[in-house]
């Protein structure tokens, strides 16, 4: 089904990996000097990284995390241990550049782009915020859709021109960051519709449920699902019925990266749950998905699985800005230069492993 001319466009320029890129990518990997596998993981991205940037040994420079905040009419049934107010307190405090993401990017080399997508409460004008304001939060997914159509179109396409932006700027690399008081219950409720995990299964403590509040939180995700029934095959219809702004505009942004041949780094639950959005949308997309680590909202685990996706690291975290995506650049950065950068054993002049016995001792 059509949706807008930009988003319709950008799903066709979606393509999968390019397989002779890969190909020569793997050949160079079993000639550097080391013994074939050694760099573990690192070689299996390198190659990925291949087939995304469709070049045998693929280069990133420019690196950055697209931060985008907006609120939750769910928060009015309490299912979050923080008030509403703190969204809007964060945006300051990423913009002041003492959060957590300002710290990790910063060690990254990454630059970050901050967007307004709704948060409910008017903010300063800043050189570094992007005001997009599609709404002042969305409406209470437990008593009906979470926005219109309209308003999930102009989240996807802030997204994508976002992306192609960043990309014509010479970013190789983005990075999908969120922020909003409320957003893992319609994460869950995300998870729950296109994986088709139990909602007590998908939602988690978020900012700090004890277990009556988590109780609370998985009866209100299966309410919202119950009164909307969103189609789980129709990643726009989900945005409309249990989405979230931010949510929208991280889903446009990895559909635009992977239309760029780009790729693009999932963070936690909430970036998870955009990118299951674009994964409904274009399947295809998910081949320019990198996870970066585990979150520990139980949703994350499932959603990653249903694209696909392994994570690189599992450290505990559930902080959400993009901390765990901005913490895997470098990692990703690492496996690009091992492959573009290592010598060959022609090169080094170094001997090869010795194939067997009899070549042994001739």
């Amino acid at each position: 089904m059509a949706i807008s001319d930009l988003i319709d466009q950008t799903v066709k320029d979606i393509s999968g990996l390019d397989q002779a890129a890969m190909t020569a990518a793997r050949a160079r990997q079993d000639q550097l000097t080391k013994p074939p596998g050694s760099l573990g993981r690192l070689e299996e991205l390198s190659i990925r990284l291949a087939g995304i940037f469709g070049e045998a040994t693929p280069r990133i420079s420019k690196k950055t995390v697209v931060l985008v905040a907006g609120d939750h009419g769910v928060v009015a049934e309490g299912i979050s241990a923080y008030p509403q107010d703190v969204t809007p307190a964060m945006v300051m405090n990423f913009l002041g550049g003492g959060a957590a993401i300002n710290v990790l990017a910063g060690h990254a080399g990454a630059e970050i782009v901050v967007i307004d997508a709704g948060v409910a409460a008017d903010l300063p004008d800043h050189p570094q915020l992007r005001p997009v304001k599609i709404g002042r939060g969305t409406d209470n997914i437990a008593v009906g859709p979470a926005m219109s159509r309209e308003q999930a179109i102009q989240c996807l396409e802030v997204g994508i021109e976002t992306a192609r932006e960043q990309i014509a700027a010479g970013v190789d690399l983005l990075a999908c960051g969120d922020m909003g008081i409320g957003n893992t219950t319609p994460s869950s409720a995300i998870a729950s519709v296109i994986t088709g995990a139990a909602p007590d299964i998908t939602t988690g403590r978020g900012t700090g449920l004890d277990d009556a509040g988590l109780a609370h939180k998985a009866e209100v995700v299966q309410r919202s699902i119950d009164t909307n029934k969103p189609d789980a095959k129709n990643g726009l219809d989900v945005l409309i019925k249990v989405g979230g702004f931010e949510i929208g505009v991280l889903a446009g942004v990895y559909l635009g990266a992977a239309a760029g041949n780009r790729a693009v780094v999932v963070d936690g639950f909430i970036s998870g749950a955009a990118a299951l959005i674009a994964h409904a949308i274009a399947p295809d997309a998910a081949h320019s998905f990198i996870a970066s680590h585990q979150s520990v909202e139980p949703g994350h685990r499932i959603s990653l699985s249903h694209m696909g996706l392994e994570p690189l690291l599992d450290l505990g975290m559930r902080l959400g800005e993009g901390s765990g995506a901005a913490l895997c650049m470098p990692i990703i950065e690492a496996a690009a230069l091992c492959l573009s950068d290592m010598t060959t054993f022609a090169e080094a002049g170094v001997s090869e492993k010795i194939e067997d016995d009899e070549e042994a001792s001739s």
